[in-house]
């Protein structure tokens, strides 16, 4: 019944409505998939160069700051992944007679990327996922 409901506010979403709106929030889920955890493919050619980009930055001001830089940057741009596609996915499919509580929505945005970023931690620690091994 769920999934008729999230069909029917998604055939709605793309046939009222601005169609500048529609576009701007299908490009954002676009945008948050490419740039989220969920795209297998889109390290090396968006979040590694995010990231490197982060850490060269911050080395400018101090050399040592170029990894914890790549890290916040790789983590970063995770994390804009997630809350992208979750903000087009709720402008998408949220109920129009209620309204929306964006900051709940951030709130719960993050929450659910810091966990997932834990579980993955999480799963490296114990030795159930691995990082491949290089050279």
């Amino acid at each position: 019944m769920q999934m008729l409901a999230a069909v029917s506010r998604l055939r709605r979403f793309l046939q009222e409505g601005n169609p500048f709106a529609r576009l701007g929030a299908l490009l954002l889920l676009a945008l948050g998939w490419l740039l989220s955890p969920f795209c297998w493919w889109n390290d090396l050619v968006f979040n590694l160069p995010l990231a490197w980009g982060l850490g060269k930055l911050l080395a400018l001001a101090n050399p040592l700051w170029f990894t914890p830089g790549l890290v916040l940057g790789y983590w970063g741009s995770n994390v804009a992944g997630i809350l992208l596609m979750q903000s087009s996915a709720m402008e998408i499919f949220h109920d129009s007679d209620k309204p929306r509580r964006r900051a709940r929505e951030l709130l719960i945005g993050l929450a659910s990327s810091t966990l997932y970023s834990l579980v993955i931690v999480f799963l490296v620690k114990l030795e159930i996922l691995h990082f491949p091994q290089i050279g």
